[in-house]
């Protein structure tokens, strides 16, 4: 790796720093599961005040900001993604007092404060869906949601045959010949956007916790809520088959930045603005609209998140995530775990998907973790890599909670104890989102390894213990250590969003300059690789006699011209 030339150099607009108005644009954004992260009041649920205890951890991990999944009002049909009330905390998990205690907190210690907002629907408990319920078609109420007669000669059949991500029906009667719309849960039905009232209370919404101190909301399924329903609806093979261009009947519509651009009107009537980033599963050519200045200002980049631990694609889903943030005038979102995918130190440690459309350790959930075989140490290395190359990207780095802790998913969760929708409407094909969810341990032992005072909602392994933050606090080789170093590193070497190819010999090898004379170089191979000449300032693993090790990244200054 001696010869090293410039392949490429993708460039946008440079970041403005931590505390400037385009804090958001290099980020390392923290997600947190409110009822997984830590409990302080004994019933085995995480809660507002948990967090506040924990941000002295959160600030020595140096992350920017705190993204909180939702804390809402809500039955857990949907593990809080059903939301009662947009404008009200959970009172399992605190009150409005505690969350703006939890706000002054994050924002003395410099993190930043994003939400969760769902858009696309309410919970079946929303004061205006039991509104709905009690009144007649065609009534006000009802026009808030998407309601359609049922067929047949007494409605009793379904508007269309359209099937739930969740599985089942996507419509459900309500006893009057009427259906609802819910393409989650049934305990979520969808609103309608063209009514004005849904907007302007949206509007409300985004006004409410952003004069609370919120620095900027992450908006779910953000290409579903502009909906066109003709009189005669479509089949499901026909949505399916229909063209991803932006005039789908449910979802990616031009129309729904007509939504957008009302809620950028309110974010920039703050100083500084307020953020946003889209969850968009959409086709990558029409992300750059939900990440434009005039709408949301910034899109998740799932891309990287689904491949394998491969060179190849790494580096043509990098490339050409920075050429389209470059061309929307956004920075990009990196992406290897959340909280509704399989952890990544476990998708590495398990056989490459390849061409597979399936999705990344499906099969090996259903198996509760008996086959294929896990790797659990080539995964947990292989994440490590992959992490310390994405912390060297430019662009917002998104973190799941535990990621930091090295832990694997859950895949053995008892079924009486699971709370995934995915899981009952779908048996023996969908096993749940529980396993990545399954509450933090803080502590080598105890009832729940100092998450809380009692047995917590999801049950926690007992390899849980090993890798607590109690028993990798003072370890230099943990993966704890790597992530608080890399964290701090990056403040010290993160320059403009310019990233330069440096051309290598080895396929299964790639490396990349940043501005200030760094580089980044992982060896996606299993034999060590020479390293180019200058400073190591840290690696996802140890060198082997100066050389990279397979499965590794470092971090490296040029020697001085």
């Amino acid at each position: 790796m001696t010869d090293v030339t410039d392949v490429l150099d993708t460039r946008a607009t440079p970041d403005l720093g931590r505390d400037g108005a385009a804090w958001w644009r290099q980020a390392a954004v923290y997600q947190i599961y409110p009822r997984s992260f830590a409990d302080s009041g004994a019933d085995g649920i995480g809660d507002l005040p948990g967090i506040t205890q924990r941000v002295p951890y959160l600030s020595r991990l140096g992350v920017d900001a705190v993204w909180l999944s939702p804390f809402y009002p809500s039955a857990l049909a949907d593990g809080g993604y059903d939301v009662d009330d947009y404008r009200a905390v959970d009172p399992r998990l605190g009150t409005l007092e505690d969350f703006d205690e939890l706000v002054a907190a994050l924002h003395g210690a410099g993190i930043k404060v994003v939400v969760d907002l769902v858009p696309n629907h309410t919970s079946d408990r929303h004061v205006w869906f039991q509104e709905a319920l009690a009144s007649p078609k065609g009534s006000p109420a009802r026009d808030r949601y998407v309601f359609r007669d049922g067929t047949g000669p007494d409605g009793s059949l379904p508007p269309a045959d359209w099937t739930s991500t969740f599985g089942g029906p996507a419509w459900e009667p309500v006893g009057d010949g009427q259906w609802y719309l819910h393409y989650f849960a049934k305990e979520q039905p969808d609103l309608n956007w063209k009514n004005r009232e849904v907007r302007d209370d949206f509007l409300t919404t985004l006004r409410f916790w952003s004069d609370r101190g919120v620095d900027g909301f992450r908006v779910d399924v953000a290409h579903g809520l502009a909906k066109n329903l003709p009189d005669a609806l479509p089949t499901q093979a026909e949505l399916d088959a229909h063209p991803k261009d932006g005039t789908h009947p449910l979802w990616d519509r031009d129309d729904v930045h007509e939504i957008y651009a009302e809620w950028r009107e309110v974010f920039n009537s703050y100083d500084p603005p307020r953020t946003a980033v889209a969850e968009a599963w959409v086709e990558a050519s029409r992300r750059a609209r939900y990440a434009s200045a005039e709408g949301l200002g910034q899109a998740f980049n799932f891309d990287l998140l689904e491949a394998d631990f491969d060179a190849a694609q790494f580096g043509e889903i990098i490339t050409f995530n920075l050429e389209l943030a470059a061309e929307s005038g956004s920075s990009t979102t990196w992406v290897l775990s959340n909280h509704d995918v399989v952890r990544h130190a476990t998708r590495y440690g398990l056989p490459a998907r390849g061409a597979s459309t399936a999705k990344q350790g499906s099969a090996w959930l259903l198996a509760r973790g008996a086959e294929p075989a896990l790797d659990h140490e080539l995964g947990l290395r292989r994440a490590r890599a992959a992490t310390l190359l994405q912390l060297a990207l430019p662009g917002s780095s998104y973190l799941y909670q535990g990621e930091e802790l090295g832990l694997h998913e859950v895949p053995d969760i008892p079924d009486e104890a699971r709370q995934d929708p995915s899981f009952f409407r779908n048996p023996g094909v969908d096993a749940g989102r529980d396993g990545c969810r399954v509450p933090l341990p803080w502590t080598r032992d105890g009832v729940a390894f100092g998450f809380s005072a009692a047995a917590p909602f999801l049950p926690q392994p007992e390899w849980f213990g090993e890798r607590s933050v109690e028993a990798q606090e003072d370890d230099p080789a943990s993966t704890l250590t790597l992530y608080r170093d890399a964290l701090a590193l990056r403040h010290e070497l993160q320059g403009d969003e310019s990233l330069t190819w440096v051309t290598t010999s080895r396929s299964a090898v790639l490396a990349f300059r940043r501005s200030g004379g760094w580089l980044c170089v992982t060896n996606f191979g299993d034999r060590p690789v020479p390293l180019p000449a200058g400073e190591v300032l840290l690696s996802s693993a140890p060198l082997e006699e100066g050389a990279l090790p397979g499965a590794t990244t470092a971090w490296l200054r040029e020697p001085a011209a």
